[in-house]
């Protein structure tokens, strides 16, 4: 029990120091010029239903659907305007594919987005992770319409969930390794991870430790950035960014990979590989009670708020464009 405490109390200690950190003696700078982009809720409605409704169940148990999931992102990346191509790669046999779009000039270093399309197993995943996915063809629109000054990428991911969670399998690792591989510089990368489920209930936010309600919200009405220590700011960066968007509360944490919770997405696979990365994530299972369980459907969502979010993403996007 003592050595328990002791362990809990060094991760509320160094957490909580770098927390308090970034948000009393370094507080955020202004959020730099931005032009969010007009987002339909509607859309993000469209999507997401279509993803834990249409082409469910989509874990990897099921890659009929997931190869219908990869054209239906296809289809509405290469409408926005994205140049679409598709990543093949085998795991035990069977193919699967990610789902990449490219965006803006061809330049030295490129963004990447992604948002992984498979569930933890024969699940809706509407918030884990159709919310993402809607996002990111939302994003898609928007670059579109406004095509960035660097290349960006963005990318359906497969595979993100177990049993190939933290594996070369995932999607993600197959797509960061080949970039890693062909020289590729990137600036940053984001992960959309669960960015649809918001409440105003009181003490309905909770943490990998108590002691955070010290540093932050006990409401889960807010959007987090989060990131690895030593991520070059870039956590810090893309907060600040999001935070044009007044309406959307945006929290921040960087932390150890050991701290639970931290490493949980795709992002994972590019810090492996030497890039900053960050998630962006309405904090999944510490706040949402439906997290893999069935009742995780597109009812379920704010689609107000993650149109917020994906306004964020742009401003975030725009940001770290900039030379």
């Amino acid at each position: 029990m003592v050595l328990r405490w002791m362990w809990r109390g060094l991760g509320v200690v160094i957490v909580g120091a770098s927390a308090a950190l970034g948000w009393w003696l370094r507080p955020l700078p202004a959020p730099p010029a931005c032009d969010p982009g007009a987002v339909e809720p509607e859309r993000l409605k469209t999507h997401v239903r279509a993803l834990s409704e249409t082409f469910h169940p989509r874990d990897y148990t099921h890659p009929e659907n997931l190869d219908r999931a990869a054209e239906y992102l296809a289809d509405h990346l290469k409408r926005a305007g994205g140049q679409v191509e598709l990543q093949p790669f085998r795991v035990e046999g069977q193919e699967y594919r990610n789902v990449i779009a490219h965006f803006g000039p061809e330049t030295p270093e490129r963004i990447v987005i992604g948002a992984h399309y498979d569930t933890a197993g024969p699940l809706p995943g509407a918030d884990d992770n159709g919310s993402g996915v809607a996002g990111l063809l939302e994003l898609a629109t928007l670059l579109g319409q406004k095509p960035p000054p660097v290349r960006v990428e963005l990318v359906g991911f497969t595979l993100e969930e177990p049993p190939y969670f933290r594996s070369e399998h995932m999607g993600s690792r197959v797509h960061a390794k080949a970039l890693r591989a062909a020289g590729v510089e990137v600036r940053a990368m984001l992960s959309l991870e669960t960015i649809g489920f918001f409440t105003d209930a009181p003490d309905s936010q909770h943490y990998p430790v108590d002691e955070l309600r010290w540093l932050y919200p006990s409401t889960g009405d807010f959007i987090t950035v989060v990131g690895q220590t030593g991520d070059g700011g870039l956590v810090r960066e893309v907060a600040a960014a999001m935070r044009a968007v007044r309406a959307l509360p945006v929290e921040f944490l960087s932390a150890p990979a050991s701290f639970r919770g931290i490493d949980f997405s795709d992002h994972a696979s590019y810090q492996a590989e030497g890039y900053r990365a960050a998630m962006i994530t309405d904090t999944a299972f510490f706040r949402n009670p439906r997290y893999h369980e069935p009742t995780d459907t597109w009812d379920t969502l704010d689609y107000a708020r993650m149109g917020q979010v994906v306004q964020g993403v742009h401003c975030a996007l725009q940001a770290l464009a900039r030379p």
